[in-house]
């Protein structure tokens, strides 16, 4: 490989100790997943340590030459969400979101994940509802990993219709027509509204605190 420098932005999802001080770090960028090595980063005065912290925005700079790890030459923190590392159940969720992506980016590397951990975290540092995190999180994961949810469509192939209830088949993926079903119209509005726009925008939409438990429901059965 040609020995090159790359400056992007980036997200560490994981670290890792390597040897007496250096750090392997597994991060998501615009040009997707990489694995990179701060070298000293772990010395008292390493001049890389406040630019690589979990749940922040950072601007890395890469040396890439020949060996399986680029080298971080520079680290700066672009912005860091407090917001989420003084609330317990934001940094849980925080901490499986980031884990579950780098294990997608694992299987198939994809732009569409640094978009996605963008997202999730500044809307979890604006206060944004958690459960409309987490079910925004889990549509739009699905979807870059290739395992959309049928939101259009029933279990049969017929379109689903405004005036009719459904309920959710977790095999399938798919909605099943029943009478008196606790999937309205209103809940598919919002599902597809979650698989094809920002939370800022989802999060917008007002009445949704009673039609999150039953998304979610069908949100975690995805993955």
């Amino acid at each position: 490989m040609q020995n090159k420098d790359i400056k992007t932005f980036a997200y560490v999802m994981r670290r890792t100790n390597y040897g007496e001080a250096d750090r392997i770090l597994n991060i998501i960028t615009p040009l997707g997943k990489m694995s990179v090595i701060a070298k000293g980063v772990r010395k008292e005065k390493s001049k890389l340590a406040g630019g690589i912290e979990m749940f922040s925005l950072v601007e890395l700079t890469i040396h890439q030459g020949k060996s399986e790890f680029g080298v971080v030459t520079s680290a700066k923190m672009k912005k860091y969400f407090n917001n989420i590392i003084t609330d317990l159940n934001k940094m849980e969720f925080a901490a499986v979101a980031l884990k579950k992506i780098n294990k997608m980016a694992e299987q198939s590397d994809n732009p569409e994940h640094f978009k996605i951990v963008d997202q999730v975290l500044n809307a979890l540092n604006a206060n944004i509802d958690l459960e409309l995190i987490e079910a925004w999180f889990l549509f739009n994961a699905c979807k870059a990993n290739g395992e959309e949810a049928n939101l259009y469509f029933d279990i049969s192939g017929k379109k689903l219709l405004p005036d009719k209830t459904y309920e959710w088949d977790s095999l399938e993926l798919a909605l099943v027509e029943r009478v008196s079903g606790s999937i309205t119209a209103n809940e598919i509005k919002l599902m597809r509204l979650m698989s094809t726009s920002e939370i800022a925008l989802v999060a917008g939409v007002k009445n949704t605190k009673e039609l999150l438990p039953k998304i979610l429901r069908i949100a975690r059965s995805l993955l």
